[in-house]
């Protein structure tokens, strides 16, 4: 089982899909958001768009912290939104094995979910700002994207059988 990088923008689920993965697994679920720096919180929290600048240091936390934490046996999920291919490169630079799951769903679903949910940093004011960040996978990346419609434990079905077919990662480019 390669580690695997629950993705997409935020309201999608990540968490909670990330986190029922690494009950299902017997693995150590992490949160991206956990590695931002101070900074990046502040300006997320008042409605201000991070910049490649602000993500590249916390995407390099995340790649090593998950190749840290890997433990045989154990896979390594990781909640991270990851929304553009440098970003995921970034990542795998750390963590060259990693597998990305894009959690895709309409505007209108992510918009009702972040109205929803309480005690989350992210406004849903920055949702267009995401969405037009936004970099969905592209072929020759190792990973898959799952629709968010259905149940909890669908979704996650739909990931794990992904994952399962995934195969062995790419090489990473030389150079």
């Amino acid at each position: 089982m390669p580690p695997i990088v629950v993705m997409g923008v935020s309201g999608c689920g990540k968490s909670t899909v990330a986190n029922d993965l690494a009950d299902r697994l017997g693995g150590l679920y992490l949160d991206g958001d956990d590695f931002h720096p101070v900074s990046n919180v502040e300006k997320m929290r008042h409605s201000i768009p991070l910049t490649n600048e602000d993500r590249l240091p916390w995407l390099v936390a995340v790649g090593r912290v998950m190749r840290e934490r890997r433990e045989p046996g154990r896979p390594v999920i990781m909640a991270c939104s990851a929304l553009k291919r440098m970003y995921r490169e970034r990542i795998r630079e750390g963590e060259p094995d990693a597998y990305f799951v894009h959690l895709v769903a309409t505007r209108e679903e992510l918009e009702r979910r972040m109205q929803h949910r309480h005690g989350h940093f992210m406004p849903a004011s920055l949702l267009d700002s995401q969405l037009a960040t936004l970099e969905p996978l592209a072929s020759g990346e190792f990973g898959a994207t799952i629709n968010v419609h259905g149940t909890e434990d669908q979704v996650v079905e739909r990931v794990l059988e992904a994952v399962e077919h995934a195969g062995p990662p790419p090489e990473a480019p030389e150079g």
